[in-house]
């Protein structure tokens, strides 16, 4: 059977920790896996764009020794000129992988459904499971491990929080999500995290009290209070999310040597005061460099010859 890399509730935790490790390897050795993914081919599908998304899994595969293939909105158009399904069986017959990002997950998951080739969730309206493996490799560069931590997310519960959730649960962390009233995760993905979190020694709290769930936090993780595809809620959501800034203020509740993580692209003085992501205590940019790693990891497992 084929393997995705579609959601971390899908990747047992022995299986992440491969892929953690894997990770760490590439990035301490890289001409080892110079021809790990010689003659392959990456078809990478851009619903909506991305700096951090296209540029790693571009120069990871060529860093491999394979190539990839860009297809934004006007070389391939889902739904609108064709199926998910036909557009995975005729990728399949071109490619070696496929990595998505999409609004729906359904179409990420309608790819691997329908596709023979390995597909990745390069990012979805509900999941973004390729950024949080590289905030776990972060976390373990900078605190020596995961099991036990506290991560504490401050914001919308969206695709980031539910990623975290997962990701976190998966290694025995506690995992903290603060959002403001009606901005909650979904509550299935709570439930798969609880059950998920049960089985490894790991937490999840949910509040509305940013000051309680950062208390005591080991890392402090936020994303943009409005995401592409979110532009007109800005003003409104600008109001929602009053109080719930990771500034000085708030890293005061946490440890005092907790991390700042940050997916990116940030909005200093929205979610994140200017004095926060550029201290001392931020990790963004290592951050952004391990989805280079992290997911020439994934691209080695999957694709490999």
């Amino acid at each position: 059977m084929t393997r995705h890399f579609l959601s971390l509730a899908d990747q047992s935790t022995e299986e992440l920790r491969a892929l953690l490790d894997l990770a760490r390897q590439i990035k301490l050795f890289p001409p080892t896996f110079a021809e790990a993914c010689a003659g392959k081919t990456l078809a990478m599908i851009f619903q909506k764009p991305s700096l951090r998304t296209r540029v790693s899994f571009q120069t990871g595969i060529f860093q491999l020794g394979g190539q990839g293939l860009y297809l934004g909105p006007t070389d391939i158009q889902l739904h609108r000129g064709e199926t998910i399904a036909d557009t995975a069986q005729v990728l399949s017959r071109y490619v070696d992988g496929i990595m998505a990002r999409v609004f729906a997950h359904a179409d990420v998951a309608g790819l691997a459904e329908h596709g023979t080739v390995p597909v990745i969730n390069g990012l979805s309206d509900l999941l973004h499971p390729c950024q949080v493996l590289a905030d776990l490799q972060t976390i373990e560069e900078k605190k020596g491990g995961l099991r036990g931590l506290k991560l504490a997310y401050v914001g919308d519960g969206n695709n980031m929080a539910h990623s975290l959730l997962y990701g976190g649960a998966r290694f025995g962390m506690t995992v903290s999500i603060s959002h403001p009233r009606g901005y909650a995760p979904d509550a299935d993905v709570l439930t798969r995290a609880r059950e998920i979190a049960a089985s490894t020694g790991g937490a999840i709290q949910v509040t509305e009290d940013p000051r309680e769930g950062v208390e005591a936090a080991d890392v402090v993780y936020t994303d943009v209070w409005a995401s592409m595809g979110q532009e007109g809620e800005h003003s409104e959501r600008l109001k929602r999310f009053e109080g719930f800034q990771v500034n000085a203020d708030l890293m005061g509740c946490a440890r005092p040597d907790a991390l700042f993580l940050h997916c990116l692209p940030a909005h200093r003085g929205e979610e994140v005061s200017a004095e926060v992501i550029d201290g001392p205590q931020s990790a963004v940019f290592d951050e952004a460099e391990n989805r280079l790693h992290a997911q020439k990891a994934i691209m080695v497992r999957l694709m490999a010859r």
